[in-house]
């Protein structure tokens, strides 16, 4: 097990010019850790964000016994523990692997799948997307070749509602009625059987690989390798004998994540700027179905009551533990990146200092220019300017623009969290 990470690099390109990699990737996993300010961090891959009850009891036992007590979301849908201390990498390997969290050490870190967290539950999908998860894990880790993908390459698995298709996947699934799917990486899409669904996306990221290979940068996401470098996912998905058709983009509807509440027989919350403590953690068990999914927006669905009763009584309690229930709710769509004093690269301790409001765009307080965690889409920036202060910056539609709402900070992020159509670029 590694205790601490090198540093990554990669060349700064000129205009034109294409990033060069020229390191490996030290992206964290859960034996693999990063050291932080505030101890250890390990970050723990969850395909589809599934946690069995026993896995979820594991997790906070790790917490409490060997972290800092809480249990950190990332945008993938992933935990992340923090404050870990130096000597507890065995404990905590021990921990996870006999839970079933870790089924191959040499393919934990590549492990990246996000899938629609209300597939299966609803009856709003095309195809239950957690079972394509499943199995494309198992894949991931059956093969020699999966470890050489970067620990940030993403598999995106959409049922059809749109909610996660838009989250930056370098792989990305999207179920279709008729019992079909469309695999696509890039501008490359083709439509394959939905049986065949996992397996063209394992075809693509070999094809990516080949890709990265033949380019020579060193590539980890498919939006870093060069322009005029193809990706043959054709010929990969002919090697796998998956049947497939050329066709064009997707147009699957932009949805949005699931609002807190009772959504049929599941509950869903959100957790304040995307940390729990152990207790609030505990408070979503018991799983009526033994099945907990951590969500790429930092929050939670339980499925599985059987009745609205149930459901409705489970959601009290997650309220009176301090998760978000209510749609309405000034923190809903508000997050944060580490701050200090747990990142010794950021400029303000912004998770004290991130303040709610009304508005339908996220906003995502960062403490420096790296934006850790930042979503995806349109959302508002606000960034440490390392005097005490903040800059606030619209991203949306492809253009940044700079937010001034002539009052308080809170007046200022509102402005942005309400506007919809920039005026002006940076």
């Amino acid at each position: 097990m590694l205790a601490a990470m090198p540093p990554t690099s990669a060349s700064s390109p000129k205009q034109g010019e294409s990033l060069i990699r020229d390191r490996g990737d030290a992206c964290p996993g859960a034996l693999r850790l990063h050291r932080a300010d505030d101890g250890l961090l390990a970050r723990l891959r969850l395909p589809g964000g599934l946690l069995t009850g026993r896995q979820a009891t594991v997790l906070a036992l790790a917490a409490e016994r060997l972290a800092d007590g809480d249990l950190s979301i990332t945008s993938r849908g992933n935990i992340e523990l923090r404050g870990l201390g130096d000597a507890c990498g065995a404990e905590l390997s021990a921990l996870l692997a006999d839970a079933g969290l870790l089924p191959s050490e040499r393919h934990e870190r590549v492990r990246n799948v996000v899938a629609s967290p209300l597939a299966g539950t609803d009856g709003t999908g095309h195809a239950d997307v957690q079972l394509w998860a499943c199995e494309l894990d198992g894949l991931l880790c059956a093969e020699d070749w999966t470890p050489r993908l970067s620990g940030r390459f993403l598999f995106v698995l959409d049922d059809g509602r749109g909610d996660v298709a838009g989250l930056g996947g370098d792989v990305t699934l999207i179920a279709e009625s008729g019992g079909t799917a469309v695999v696509g990486v890039g501008d490359l899409t083709y439509r394959v059987a939905g049986s065949d669904a996992p397996r063209a996306a394992l075809a693509a990221a070999k094809a990516f690989l080949a890709a990265a290979h033949a380019a020579g940068n060193g590539a980890w996401r498919v939006r870093e390798l060069p322009a005029d470098q193809p990706v043959d996912l054709a010929g990969a998905l002919e090697g796998a004998g998956v049947e497939a058709v050329r066709v064009g983009p997707g147009a699957v509807s932009p949805g949005g994540p699931p609002p807190p509440g009772v959504i049929g027989r599941a509950v869903s919350v959100h957790a304040p700027l995307g940390r729990v403590t152990v207790a609030q953690w505990r408070a979503l068990l018991p799983l009526p179905a033994d099945e907990l999914r951590v969500t790429p927006w930092r929050g939670f669905v339980i499925p599985g009551f059987g009745d609205d009763a149930a459901a409705r009584e489970r959601l009290a309690v997650l309220d009176g533990a301090g998760l978000l229930t209510a749609p309405d709710s000034p923190w809903l769509g508000v997050g944060a990146c580490t701050g200090r004093p747990g990142c010794a690269k950021s400029l303000a301790d912004v998770r004290a200092d991130a303040v709610p409001g009304h508005g339908s765009l996220p906003v995502h307080w960062s403490g420096c220019e790296r934006r850790c965690g930042h979503p995806h889409g349109d959302w508002v920036d606000v960034l440490a300017t390392g005097d005490g202060g903040y800059e606030v910056t619209l991203h949306a539609g492809g253009t940044t623009v700079p937010v001034n709402g002539g009052g308080t900070l809170t007046e200022t992020v509102t402005t942005a969290r309400t506007t919809t159509k920039p005026t002006a670029t940076r």
